[in-house]
């Protein structure tokens, strides 16, 4: 029997109803007959018997066994004299006569990965930071995520910026240069690539073996407290990537944790993740759910994050994900849906947003599952953003071709605005759009050296004004030309070359053109907000379109994709002045400076649908942003 109140905890635990599981698990500090130490509790259902072993005991099997709890499933110890970072792991019997040694499912901080690590726990006591966003909280508790401008800065912290001898820069470190980066280029969040505990950075971060101990390599828990509290200071969110899809199979993580399948699913057609290499949890054990909402909930409390992007959601919903007929077995209604995974996704929203809710919950969803961002009441998944993958994978089959071309991949621009607002989408150019041969954003353009950045900077003014929030992976902002290598940091040298340091220029004040602009974002979810001004003018590869915001006032867009400078173009627009008001092919941005006028009229002239329109030159690979005065 437990000497801490543990019984009401436990119950919830195996209910699936505990999201606050790492306040029960886990190693904790406490107190007991006035000796301090740690308790340490692990669910291990099918153990024979299970000890806590570490440099403390000189890793002796027998000093410390644990005793099992009222529930018969979980093992508890207090052990006295533990220290702050002391290491430990589990040493589990099972009843087949196995030895296992496992990290804890639920510690706080790991042992620095490397080939000398052991990959054990560390005892880590959570409290004592003191945080100093308070106002940018009540600020958040306050705003309109749907109407704000929301641009995100995607970072891999480990190779964002190294140091000379190759070493990561520290939180710390981060929390001065990236900081302040982040800032000057005026984005509005970042989104960190999974910092959750992983043993090979050459998964990104994505293979996890430590839901709540924050990677060790860059510092501790507090120096990562501290990174996301100096971005809150300056007014900048924190979105952390989290992967409750799938884990890795090394040893000392939770496969097959009591020797049999236990985080993962048994069934043998949903057990294995055959692409990755990984194990698939099991969202049909509540004991599983609890692990996995709780993760979340710990990682917004804990580090006041503002929301999370959930990994791999299409490989969850889908029975038949990565596999060919004859490998998977329907459910119950003959469909390939994953039941159990659909409602561990619309619990997990559930429970977010009752702690938290203004919280950002954004699938990475590559499908067309349909209400992805809609309430779990109507039968939708609860999420409040997804990530567009359909535009993403159009518009970079778009630009990548040469301008030649282009006439007969048109509707890759203009499909997206079939579905814009069925959902509220995040517009991703994200990581793994720029290695593993895809070129990076830049060197994704057709052309020569200046037709490249010319590329770049229609297609950024294209993405800008475009339905949906953004997000723009680390190195494009720079227009860096190699691929990301996790072993290497951005290519910051390149902003000595004047395109480079030029396209940083446009690219710093087109995000401040977005966040000063409410028709770019206030209304993203419905034709209020859009409407075509040209869709269908494929043989000279142009669009335009204007945005309205929720004053009437109104940014007109017009790009020339084509490899072609236009003279005397005529477009019908409403009645009125028009100002260009930002032009990607300004000198200053390395562009050719020939938008020379900056005010137009329009005349009593038909042309597309309208009674009145204005006639311009546009060089090539531009665009350029109207206001009506």
């Amino acid at each position: 029997m437990s000497c801490f109140e543990t019984d009401v905890p436990l119950h919830l635990f195996h209910h699936g109803e505990n999201f606050k599981t790492y306040e029960l698990m886990g190693a904790h500090p406490a107190t007991v007959n006035r000796r301090r130490g740690f308790v340490f509790r692990v669910w291990a259902p099918r153990a024979e018997s299970v000890s806590v072993i570490g440099e403390f005991n000189n890793w002796n099997e027998n000093a410390h066994v644990m005793q099992r709890m009222i529930d018969g499933e979980t093992f508890e110890l207090f052990i006295p004299k533990i220290k702050q970072f002391d290491i430990y792991k589990y040493c589990i019997k099972t009843k087949n006569g196995k030895t296992l040694y496992k990290a804890d499912p639920y510690a706080f901080h790991a042992e620095t990965p490397d080939s000398t690590s052991s990959n054990a726990s560390k005892a880590y006591d959570l409290s004592g930071f003191k945080w100093t966003d308070k106002a940018y909280l009540d600020k958040r508790k306050h705003s309109n995520i749907y109407a704000s401008p929301i641009n995100v800065y995607e970072v891999n912290l480990l190779s964002w910026r190294l140091h000379d001898d190759g070493n990561y820069y520290t939180y710390r470190e981060l929390a001065v240069d990236l900081v302040q980066y982040v800032k000057e280029m005026g984005y509005t969040h970042v989104e960190f690539m999974p910092v959750t505990e992983h043993p090979f950075d050459g998964s990104w971060g994505y293979q996890v073996t430590g839901y709540y101990a924050i990677t060790s390599r860059l510092g501790t828990p507090q120096d990562f407290m501290y990174l996301v509290d100096c971005f809150h200071k300056e007014g900048i969110g924190v979105i952390l990537d989290w992967v409750p899809a799938h884990f890795p199979k090394d040893a000392f993580g939770l496969y097959e944790f009591d020797g049999e399948p236990l985080y993962e699913a048994s069934q043998w057609d949903r057990m294995e993740n055959r692409g990755w290499g990984t194990r698939r949890f099991d969202y049909g054990r509540n004991e599983v759910l609890s692990f996995l909402i709780s993760s979340a909930i710990f990682l917004l409390e804990n580090f006041h994050v503002d929301g999370l992007r959930v990994d791999a959601v299409a490989s969850m919903l889908y029975l038949d994900y990565d596999k060919d007929p004859g490998e998977w077995v329907p459910n119950i209604y003959g469909e390939n849906k994953n039941l159990e995974a659909v409602a561990f996704l619309r619990r997990l929203n559930e429970a977010v947003f009752s702690f938290f809710p203004y919280a950002m919950m954004i699938a990475e969803e590559s499908t067309a599952w349909p209400m992805v961002t809609r309430p779990t009441n109507i039968g939708g998944l609860g999420f409040n953003f997804k990530w567009n993958m359909g535009w993403m994978n159009d518009v970079l089959d778009y630009i990548k071709s040469n301008p030649v071309h282009r006439q007969y991949k048109h509707n890759k621009l203009t499909f997206s605005m079939m579905y814009a607002f069925s959902e509220n989408y995040v517009l991703p150019i994200s990581h793994d759009e720029v290695v593993h041969g895809k070129c990076s954003l830049i060197g994704k353009m057709p052309g020569d050296y200046y037709e490249k950045f010319a590329g770049i900077r229609a297609f950024l003014g294209y993405m800008m004004s475009h339905p949906g929030k953004k997000l723009h992976f680390m190195g494009s902002e720079i227009g860096q030309f190699k691929e990301w290598n996790y072993k290497e940091g951005i290519e910051f040298f390149l902003k000595d070359y004047p395109l480079h340091e030029k396209l940083s220029t446009m690219v710093k004040e087109l995000n401040a053109f977005y966040k000063e602009t409410p028709a770019f974002y206030e209304i993203e979810d419905s034709w209020d907000g859009f409407e075509w001004l040209a869709a269908d003018d494929a043989d000279r590869n142009f669009i335009a379109y204007q945005r309205k915001d929720k004053q009437g006032k109104t940014i007109v867009v017009m790009i020339n994709f084509s490899g072609s400078d236009f003279y005397g173009y005529k477009l019908g627009l409403p009645e009125g002045k028009y100002q260009v008001v930002f032009n990607t092919d300004s000198s200053r941005f390395g562009g050719s400076g020939n938008v020379k006028q900056r005010i137009y009229h329009t005349e009593q002239s038909y042309s597309h649908g309208k009674e009145h329109s204005i006639t311009f030159d546009l060089p090539k690979l531009t665009c350029v942003y109207l206001k009506k005065q």
